[in-house]
């Protein structure tokens, strides 16, 4: 009589234990196989890999878990079956409703927060303002033939490829090379960095190399029947894009240049650059060309083609791609050759002089970084919800002409059905970790702090060693968190490179005025400058003192943080390559012939 109802949660769950234990014994049976391997190929596990294990566990879990449910079901009645099974469905869908929200409500708080500071925060802030068609250096014929077999005027992608456009802004690229083994031997030297002029007896050699005998290709470039001097040969051997240099020189008397890429394409990541291959190589012909000119004295043109190179340069500043700005600072250090030459033998003119400090006054790459660090965070949280959109990755990627290894699969397979509100975390935590760089850049005392950039890096460092299914752009698109750290340094060093050049320049000119140069610094402004830029590493003034020769040193203190009184380091193991960790960064002439 007094016997109470039996409730269905009290049910026997028969065999319960031992499916615990049986997922207990894998979960720690696993990390010892897989430490067996490691011992076994003496192969350490990467941050990826370890990640991978931890989700073959949880996923274990799951499994097994619900094993130990499903047989609970079974001991029950058949209406206790769907009972239980409609609150297991419940449970679920309350589970990706709640996360899908929190994502998303993460992420569009940490969008707030920026536009708290009146910022723009989305995808669309990233993208160039339009320019007239008409005012458009990147619209030209001569140099919208290095894209259009990828992506027409308007910016809409070509499919299949157009082979049947011929890129002619990439002069001097390797196809110019038309036989094997002969781009082993393009001459190359640290440049002004390490007080090095261009060797334009190497490149003669170069130009005037023959094929192998067993070649049947011929030498792509004009070369006299008996040698000239180095500049002759180079100049002859150019002379094959003269009329192509003037077609883009006339272009580049346009106000604006802003490329039509492919901003409308659903993946960021996806969207093809290559503009940036072909004006490298343009720049790099032209300020040979340039350097060539010098030695010939023909001072006006090799002003007119160190104008171009610049302008080349600057061609890009507008896209906010991290690439694109790397290429970018490169570009202006390639350009600064010809100006250190022309300066280190007086060539330059005072109307000159003054119009290459206004040049070089433009640039500004501190500002520029605070537009890629907040490019970098959008174009991610593009790219992250893309991701979360398609989640047929195999036929996504190839469909962007991407290829990734089969050990990606298993990835594949679990962001397949993950909560979408996951990539928004994945998202949001790019975001931040990109966001503890921004302080270490000052654009309004123009310095950069680099204990604030290593403090970031271990920030960076202490969030990749916790491995969640969080990091799902981070993991497909490579594990390293601190490349914003290597990037602001780039841009610090280009940055001390154009100070360097603007103070020689204004040098140039005290000397023109005076015969010789100042004592200090202060003497320039604001006569030969209108203010003497400082070290950006810093904010202390450049260092500088004159030398027994008649000649002057001018550095910063680098990287490094320490003056080292001026001295260069290359990169161990190179003659070409200064370590710009190392050392100062220094602007110094050669001793005189």
């Amino acid at each position: 009589m007094d016997e109470k109802p039996k409730s269905i949660w009290t049910k026997p769950r028969r065999g319960m234990r031992s499916h615990l234990l049986a997922c207990l014994a894998v979960l720690a049976i696993a990390p010892v196989i897989f430490a067996i391997f490691t011992l076994v190929t003496q192969t350490p596990f990467t941050h990826a890999e370890s990640g991978v294990l931890l989700l073959f566990e949880f996923f274990v879990s799951i499994l097994f878990l619900l094993g130990v449910f499903i047989q609970w079901l079974i001991s029950m009645g058949w209406r206790r079956n769907l009972f239980g099974l409609a609150c297991f469905a419940t449970l679920v869908a309350l589970f990706y409703a709640e996360e899908d929200w929190r994502g998303w409500h993460a992420w569009n708080q940490f969008k707030h927060e920026w536009e708290a500071k009146g910022e723009q925060v989305d995808y669309a802030s990233v993208i160039p303002s339009p320019v007239p068609d008409d005012q458009n250096f990147a619209l030209t014929p001569v140099v919208a033939s290095c894209y259009e077999m990828y992506f027409d005027k308007n910016g809409h992608e070509i499919r299949p490829r157009n082979t049947n456009v011929v890129d002619r802004l990439s002069i001097l690229s390797w196809r110019d090379i038309s036989y094997e083994n002969h781009r082993e031997k393009v001459p190359e030297s640290a440049g002004w960095l390490a007080g090095q002029k261009v060797d334009l007896k190497s490149w003669q050699a170069f130009f005037r190399s023959p094929p192998p005998t067993n070649s049947t290709l011929t030498n792509s470039f004009p070369v006299a029947p008996q040698p000239q001097t180095p500049a002759d040969d180079v100049l002859l051997a150019l002379s094959k894009y003269d009329s192509v240099i003037e077609e883009i020189r006339q272009a580049s008397r346009l106000p604006y240049s802003r490329f039509p890429l492919t901003y409308e394409s659903e993946d960021s990541f996806s969207i093809v650059l290559p503009h940036l291959a072909a004006l490298k190589n343009c720049e790099q012909a032209v300020r040979l060309r340039s350097v060539a000119e010098l030695q010939k004295n023909r001072t006006e043109i090799a002003f007119e083609d160190v104008r171009l190179g610049l302008y080349l340069a600057n061609a890009i500043r507008t896209e906010s791609f991290l690439v694109s700005q790397l290429l970018r600072l490169a570009m202006v250090e390639t350009a600064l050759q010809p100006i250190w030459e022309g300066l280190s033998e007086h060539r330059w003119s005072e109307s000159q002089l003054v119009v290459l400090d206004r040049e070089l006054a433009k640039l500004d790459f501190l500002a520029d970084c605070q537009k890629v660090q907040r490019s970098e965070i959008f174009l991610a949280a593009e790219e992250v919800n893309s991701l979360r959109r398609h989640r047929d990755y195999a036929t996504h990627f190839a469909q962007m002409d991407l290829n990734y290894p089969d050990n990606y699969k298993f990835e594949f397979a679990i962001y397949r059905f993950m909560p979408g509100g996951w990539f928004y975390q994945s998202a949001l935590k790019n975001g931040r970790t990109l966001m503890e760089y921004s302080p270490a850049v000052n654009n309004e005392t123009k310095t950069i702090s680099i204990a604030l950039i290593r403090r970031a890096d271990a920030d960076a460092r202490s969030a990749a060693s916790i491995f969640s299914p969080l990091d799902t752009f981070n993991k497909m698109f490579g594990d390293d968190f601190q490349y914003m750290g290597k990037f602001i340094e780039k841009i610090a060093a280009g940055q001390s490179y154009v100070n360097l050049a603007r103070t020689a320049i204004a040098l140039e000119r005290y000397r023109l005025a005076r015969g010789e140069y100042p004592e200090s610094l202060d003497a320039l402004a604001p006569q030969f400058i209108a203010k003497v830029p400082h070290d950006v590493i810093n904010g202390q003034p450049l260092k500088y003192r004159r030398t027994s020769d008649g000649q002057f040193v001018l550095y910063s203190v680098g990287w490094n943080e320490r003056d080292d009184g001026g001295v260069v380091i290359l990169t161990k193991g190179s003659t070409s390559t200064v370590d710009i960790n190392q050392g100062d960064w220094v602007w110094r002439y050669p001793k005189p012939e």
